[in-house]
C-alpha cells in the first residue's frame, strides 16, 4: 500500500498516512478536526536506475539466463561458421577443379 503525506491548512499539521489506492483522498485534519487536508506531492523512496528491469533479474534466474542465451548465441555463431567454411569449400574445389 502506498504511504501518502497530507497537511492541514488550517493548523499545518503534517502527516502521513498508509492507504490504498482506491481508497478516498482524507480531508478531516486529526488535530484541529477541521476539513482542511490537502495530500502533498513528495518525493518516493522507490526509483528504477539503469539499462533496464526485466523478469530475469531476479535472484538465480538471471544467471541460468544469461547462461542460456551464451549457449544459444554459441550455437548460431557455430552454424555460421560452418556453411561459411562449406561454402569456401566447394568456391575452393571449383577453382582447383578448373586449373
Amino acid at each position: 500500500m502506498p504511504l501518502y503525506e497530507y497537511q492541514c491548512s488550517n493548523c499545518g499539521h503534517q502527516f502521513e498516512q498508509l492507504q490504498k489506492i482506491t481508497d478516498n483522498a482524507l480531508i478531516m485534519c486529526p488535530k484541529c478536526a477541521h476539513n482542511t487536508l490537502h495530500k502533498l506531492v513528495s518525493q518516493t523512496s522507490f526509483q528504477l536506475k539503469g539499462t533496464g528491469w526485466y523478469v530475469t533479474d531476479f535472484k538465480g534466474q538471471k544467471k541460468e539466463h544469461v547462461k542460456q542465451a551464451t549457449e544459444v548465441n554459441d550455437k548460431k555463431t557455430d552454424t555460421k561458421d560452418m556453411k561459411t567454411s562449406k561454402v569456401t569449400d566447394k568456391v575452393t574445389n571449383k577453382t582447383e577443379d578448373k586449373k
